[in-house]
């Protein structure tokens, strides 16, 4: 189990080729001993972007602040805080900040190799399962 402050988790530069003014915390990850999953906070400055790339997994986006454009197979796409963005696998993508404040969202992607893991339900009785 982990709780703790966001802001009380690094945030590291993104040194990926293609990359500006991108920032990053690793939320939950494998050091944590999550056993499937990482969610990470992204913070995009004032013309800040991620690279231009794709990968075989797919992740899921929330918008928490800011406004941006997500470009998705050379389509771009508005992009503002509340919405929720699907990146399909080995789709090439990027994220744009377009505002005049920091882009923030959080990204979920799958571990490589993923544990098997099991755990009692805090909020329930029984092993966790789908909630």
């Amino acid at each position: 189990m982990k709780v703790v402050n966001y802001q009380d988790v690094p945030l590291e530069d993104v040194t990926v080729e293609g990359a500006v003014n991108t920032k990053i915390r690793w939320l939950i990850s494998q050091k944590d001993n999550a056993p499937n999953f990482a969610l990470r906070l992204f913070e995009l400055g004032v013309n800040g972007n991620t690279p231009l790339h794709f990968h075989d997994f797919e992740h899921e986006v929330f918008i928490l602040a800011g406004e941006g454009i997500f470009v998705v197979e050379g389509q771009e796409k508005q992009i503002k805080a509340w919405d929720v963005v699907y990146v399909d696998p080995n789709i090439e993508h990027q994220f744009r900040n377009t505002g005049s404040e920091t882009l923030k969202f959080l990204c979920i992607i799958p571990h490589d190799k993923p544990k098997t893991k099991k755990a009692i339900n805090p909020f329930a009785s029984g092993t966790a399962n789908n909630c």
